[in-house]
């Protein structure tokens, strides 16, 4: 049944890339949209793979796979940020809905990515503002977790941390940001959901995580 599981997934993502490639090229069959099909989904649904995606209005992850109706079970937020409506979500797309593969799906200039980026330049600011002693200021840059994970904002509080990562594997580029983001869901989602920690471990479900490129519309598949 494991193998059976697993082969679901792959084949499923690989359907999603070739629907993916279709959308790039501007052959996009659109497909699964008909009145049969809706009427086919009325008492059920099966779809096949769960997306946590952005909310941004240019990343519809339906069409960018050009899917169709019942194809995914999707959840959206400014930077797919994990909370615990997120997680409910996955979760009853895991253990009632049985999709077989979940994808956290970031994208090319992301704005909360963005926006974070910014907050943890001005939170910085104010951490060593006036400070002219080194081991004063290396004490605040010490306590920046904490910072972060007490701000206000809740976009600098789920992405501030992503951000804070990548520069701290000295990574400066936004694309990068965008990448140890979508890395950083999946182990929150992972840490913080047993229902995905189990499925994982009896092999039921595969994660994967991808970027979206708004200049190509071509999904880039990245590997943690």
């Amino acid at each position: 049944m494991q193998d059976v599981r697993e082969s679901t997934a792959n084949a499923t993502w690989s359907r999603m890339l070739a629907g993916n490639r279709r959308f790039a090229e501007g052959k996009a069959e659109h497909p699964w949209q008909d009145a049969e099909t809706r009427e086919s989904l009325i008492d059920r649904q099966t779809p096949d793979a769960a997306v946590l995606a952005c909310s941004d209005s240019r990343v519809p992850p339906e069409i960018i796979f050009d899917a169709g109706l019942g194809d995914l079970f999707t959840v959206r937020n400014a930077g797919h940020m994990v909370d615990d409506a997120a997680i409910a979500s996955l979760e009853y797309a895991v253990a009632k809905l049985h999709v077989s593969l979940l994808v956290v799906l970031g994208h090319e200039r992301c704005g909360a990515v963005a926006m974070a980026s910014d907050g943890l330049d001005a939170l910085l600011a104010r951490a060593t503002a006036e400070i002219e002693d080194s081991l004063a200021a290396a004490e605040a840059m010490d306590t920046l977790d904490e910072r972060i994970a007490e701000d206000a904002s809740i976009i600098m509080r789920q992405i501030g941390f992503s951000v804070w990562q990548a520069r701290e594997a000295e990574l400066e580029d936004a694309a990068d940001y965008e990448r140890v983001h979508i890395a950083r869901t999946i182990e929150e989602l992972v840490t913080r959901s047993e229902v995905i920690q189990s499925a994982l471990a009896e092999e039921r479900l595969m994660i994967v995580g991808a970027r979206y490129q708004l200049e190509s519309g071509k999904v880039e598949v990245l590997s943690f």
